[in-house]
């Protein structure tokens, strides 16, 4: 069992899903945990479930936004170890109906959220073997999917942003990786069920059938394997795992 204790995590986009899942696993191992997001009323619905656990407001594309609250997590928890980039957006569009302002928008949450996040968190991070930076990507950096060309290419450059900085951060201890998982089941993953239903005519059943598809177990990842594999990155078994791209696919690639 990993022993955090005496470490501070932030943890992004924690009102839900796989965010509150990795918060949650995060403290029941001992860290001290941030949860951070734009409504504050979610994070502190997390927060009310382990006293080792804070809510703190934050808009990850806001750079100088992120500083602050960051700076805000440290009064409360101390300086920061372990930083988790999990907030995203998922849309889905063909081409011919994907604007230039909603492909901004993804990209400016999905890929720019994440450096903002990293860069914040590494101003006041703890450099040295127990510093993490990890982003919760998707298998969608991994390869392309049809009709959701923006998000792909948000992820694509996240497990990009990820490699560089896992070589130019290599010589401070800090590891950066990114976590890949297959369709997971979490609020986003209903949403985006009920949009294929609205714009096909499926059932609901048909809907998540043409996603279990893609997953030669033909299952949904479920968010506590997320959260596991991020504490095996916080713990020592990932002192040297840096620089990757860890797909959660079901076997998916």
């Amino acid at each position: 069992m990993e022993d955090l204790f005496g470490r501070h995590a932030i943890v992004t986009g924690a009102g839900s899903g796989v965010g509150e899942a990795i918060a949650l696993e995060l403290a029941a191992k001992g860290a001290r945990v941030t949860v951070m997001g734009r409504r504050l009323e979610p994070l502190e619905a997390v927060a009310a479930k382990s006293d080792r656990i804070v809510a703190v407001s934050a808009d990850v594309t806001d750079g100088d936004g992120m500083m602050r609250s960051v700076e805000a997590a440290c009064a409360k928890n101390g300086a920061v170890d372990i930083v988790v980039a999990n907030a995203g957006v998922a849309e889905s569009a063909p081409l011919k109906t994907l604007t230039e302002d909603k492909f901004r928008d993804i990209i400016d949450v999905n890929l720019t959220g994440v450096f903002n996040t990293f860069r914040a968190g590494f101003e006041y991070l703890n450099q040295g073997p127990n510093g993490r930076l990890i982003a919760i990507a998707s298998i969608a950096g991994l390869r392309g999917y049809p009709y959701i060309s923006a998000y792909c290419a948000s992820k694509h450059g996240v497990i990009g942003l990820v490699k560089s900085l896992a070589v130019e951060l290599a010589t401070t201890g800090v590891t950066v990786n990114a976590i890949c998982p297959g369709y997971t089941d979490t609020p986003m993953l209903t949403r985006t069920i009920d949009t294929i239903m609205d714009k096909t005519g499926r059932s609901r059943d048909q809907a998540e059938e043409s996603l279990l598809k893609m997953n030669p177990q033909r299952r949904f990842i479920q968010p506590s394997e997320i959260a596991a594999t991020t504490l095996w990155m916080c713990g020592p078994g990932g002192a040297s795992v840096t620089g990757q791209a860890i797909a959660l696919s079901g076997g998916e690639t």
